[in-house]
């Protein structure tokens, strides 16, 4: 599959997640064949301001590429210096956000909220595409409620602006991620514009991949809530659609290694305090369905320790080993 010029070696993607996709989990989910990873969303007026948490969002490792950097906000200008500014930084392609639907982030018109007003939209678009060095994507939802299903009509401006590749999550903005995503839209978006269609939404099992893929006969997909505590999805799928053979789950040991190999890239990225605490969630989604899985990550949500957090993980593998 290509993107502008950028060709990538794989058709599964990491969707870009608020406070789950950091350096550490992308550094995980490369290491299991994720084909293109994405950044946590980058508030373009903080970037254009010089703002250091933000900068410190786009940290990079040699080992990501190739790796896209998604940016959101409905200020063109703004929009279009913050692509400015990324065209210094390592990432291969820049992405923008019109499909987040968290409140403080919709409630200053971003994210899905941009989908309202289509003009305004365009007028983003066409400020990035024209200050960007890099191929632009673009991630939109399928409209903004059921009366407002305008996905088709973005990604039709979308290609005329100039947007390289186009991901869309088939959900509107008032689903949030409730319900099932409606994989028509993906397929209808497909039928009507020539540049890649990257399809999200509902992809836990090598089985969805393969179906969106039939269904909808997009160009890749991108997974976001299938991958969380669960890396080891890309491999799967990558492998299945090489080979037609489906590898075994993770056994239990080879998820806590993994689980404690990501503490410690959080540890080396974040220092001992934070990533404890932002490792808290991620180990939850690594235990899910192990068993006495609820005690244990109740102990480890009342840890501060690193050291104490590897301790109960290594017992855990010795108590599941008797």
């Amino acid at each position: 599959m290509k993107i502008g010029g950028l060709e990538i070696k794989n058709e599964v993607f990491l969707s870009p997640m608020a406070g789950v996709t950091d350096l550490p989990f992308r550094l995980i989910c490369k290491e299991h064949g994720c084909g293109m990873l994405y950044t946590e969303m980058i508030n373009a007026k903080a970037l254009c301001y010089d703002d250091e948490n933000t900068k410190k969002m786009l940290k990079i490792d040699n080992k990501e590429h190739p790796i896209a950097v998604q940016i959101f906000g409905s200020d063109p200008e703004y929009m279009g210096r913050a692509a400015e500014i990324m065209n210094s930084y390592p990432n291969e392609i820049l992405d923008i956000n019109m499909g987040c639907p968290a409140p403080k982030v919709v409630k200053n018109g971003d994210g899905s909220a941009l989908m309202k007003n289509p003009k305004l939209a365009e007028e983003v678009l066409k400020s990035v595409v024209k200050n960007s060095k890099k191929p632009v994507t673009l991630k939109i939802r399928k409209g903004w409620d059921d009366n407002s299903v305008n996905a088709v009509e973005i990604a039709k401006i979308a290609e005329d602006c100039g947007i390289s590749a186009l991901a869309i999550h088939g959900r509107t903005r008032e689903q949030y991620y409730s319900g099932k995503a409606d994989w028509d839209i993906i397929a209808q978006i497909k039928r009507n514009i020539s540049i890649p269609v990257i399809g999200n939404g509902d992809i836990f099992t090598i089985e969805d991949a393969i179906n969106m893929l039939d269904k909808t006969n997009c160009n890749a997909i991108m997974i976001g809530r299938g991958a969380q505590g669960n890396p080891w999805i890309f491999e799967r799928i990558n492998h299945y659609m090489k080979t037609g053979e489906v590898l075994p789950e993770p056994e239990v040991d080879e998820r806590i290694r993994t689980a404690i190999k990501h503490l410690n890239f959080a540890v080396e990225e974040h220092g001992e305090y934070v990533a404890v605490r932002e490792m808290r969630k991620h180990i939850g989604w690594y235990l899910k369905g192990l068993k006495n899985s609820a005690k244990l990550r109740d102990e480890i949500n009342k840890i501060e320790s690193h050291d104490e957090v590897i301790c109960k993980l290594e017992g855990y593998i010795q108590d599941s080993l008797t």
